[in-house]
């Protein structure tokens, strides 16, 4: 994908539709158990009264390109979502035993594997409106808000780079870790191909606004 101009990602992509008509693509980007997908089901349910509905682009897998019109646009990988059950409200496995696949439920990081996008969904490729790295190493306070804004490409390619997160038993990785952007299926092969990939996407981002 890299040879072919995309930026990949290791991340979540849903288009949210609001009641109000209104809709935004947002793109979450995290390491292994960082909560990604567990973010996106949260979403649904939490924001059932403004959400109407929600389309998944990528669950886990995706790319990032840039359009003729300097528009950062998202591509997913895979039309399935695979879901730590211990990170979703109870009860929630059963509302979806007649489509999903539970793996190891008696585990302590049991899966289910829902199918959440069609496949033209995915390829379509969607403007990326909200760019979000998912931080669970750091306690929510007065010095670190919910949503910390990232002011330029420089600062957001540094946290990225970085690949910052906290193990959580769903691997054999203990403690605080790190790996560069959060990936490690083919950016660390590929380094200088992507460093150019990645500057040039964040600056479409930041144009973009």
């Amino acid at each position: 994908m890299m040879k072919r101009g995309r930026m990949p990602f290791h991340g979540a992509m849903t288009r949210i539709l609001c009641r109000n008509g209104t809709s935004a693509n947002i793109l979450v980007i995290g390491d292994t158990a960082t909560g990604k997908s567990e973010t996106l089901e949260a979403l649904r349910v939490l924001g059932a009264e403004t959400v109407r509905g929600m389309t998944i682009i990528a669950d886990d897998m995706g790319s990032l390109g840039i359009r003729d019109d300097g528009r950062v646009v998202g591509y997913g990988t895979e039309i399935g979502a695979f879901i730590r059950l211990d990170d979703l409200q109870r009860g929630y496995a059963l509302g979806q035993v007649d489509r999903a696949i539970i793996m190891s439920p008696q585990r302590p990081n049991a899966r289910v594997l829902v199918p959440v996008a069609y496949l033209e969904e995915i390829l379509t490729g969607y403007p990326v409106d909200y760019i979000l790295y998912a931080n669970n190493y750091e306690q929510v306070d007065e010095f670190h808000p919910v949503i910390e804004p990232l002011s330029t490409p420089e600062s957001a390619l540094r946290v990225f780079r970085d690949g910052a997160a906290m193990a959580k038993g769903t691997t054999t990785a203990t403690g605080l870790g790190h790996s560069y952007f959060a990936n490690i299926f083919g950016p660390p092969q590929y380094r200088d191909l992507h460093e150019e990939l990645a500057g040039r996407t964040f600056e479409a981002a930041f144009r973009a606004g």
